[in-house]
């Protein structure tokens, strides 16, 4: 089944890719769909509406299924920040460098064993017939107090899944692809598509 995936993100792409290939989907990108560098603003104020934003604005575009996420970072001492702003904690969109020295700033003082977040991902695919399914995948874990890996993208470096004593960065991109919240997301959709 072809679907369009609605991220202008590489590392998502890839990602996403990455953990569908056996579901029988065929993955195109916005831009190899025509559509560019088209920026969609995400004004909802939850992962759920991102994701719908998304998906439903490169269906209309396209008249094809899409698939799209929303990914939000919620540490707990922080009251859930950065949460549906993970992409621009620092006030630049899409500035995985100055997000994480945002998040440590913020958690400077914070002793591990309050350090505890968990990642949420949204995943919406809808159809031009208006036909929609939400899957939520959720990761628990915690945020280290510096930099661990080069792998993955975003938070990776700092985020230590429940049960490691690595972040994702050192676990590298199978791992994560097998244990990480897109991961549960995406398993959750597979399954609603089977039943349907």
């Amino acid at each position: 089944m072809r679907i369009i995936a609605a991220s202008q993100n590489k590392h998502k792409l890839v990602e996403i890719n990455a953990i569908t290939k056996d579901f029988g989907m065929e993955l195109v990108s916005m831009k190899d769909a025509g559509l560019g560098d088209l920026d969609i603003e995400e004004n909802g104020s939850t992962c759920e509406e991102n994701s719908l934003i998304k998906a439903e604005a490169v269906c209309r575009l396209t008249g094809e299924p899409v698939i799209a996420d929303d990914t939000g970072l919620c540490v707990d001492a922080l009251d859930g920040a950065p949460g549906v702003h993970s992409a621009r904690y620092s006030g630049v969109h899409g500035d995985d460098a100055a997000n994480r020295a945002t998040l440590l700033k913020n958690l400077e003082g914070v002793p591990s064993e309050k350090r505890t977040a968990h990642f949420i991902c949204v995943i919406t695919m809808v159809w031009p017939d208006g036909k929609k399914l939400v899957a939520r995948g959720i990761c628990e874990g915690s945020i280290a107090t510096e930099e661990h890996g080069e792998e993955g993208f975003g938070y990776d470096r700092l985020f230590i899944p429940k049960g490691y004593d690595k972040t994702f960065a050192q676990l590298g991109t199978e791992e994560k692809n097998h244990i990480g919240h897109r991961h549960n997301a995406l398993v959750k959709l597979r399954e609603m598509l089977e039943q349907q």
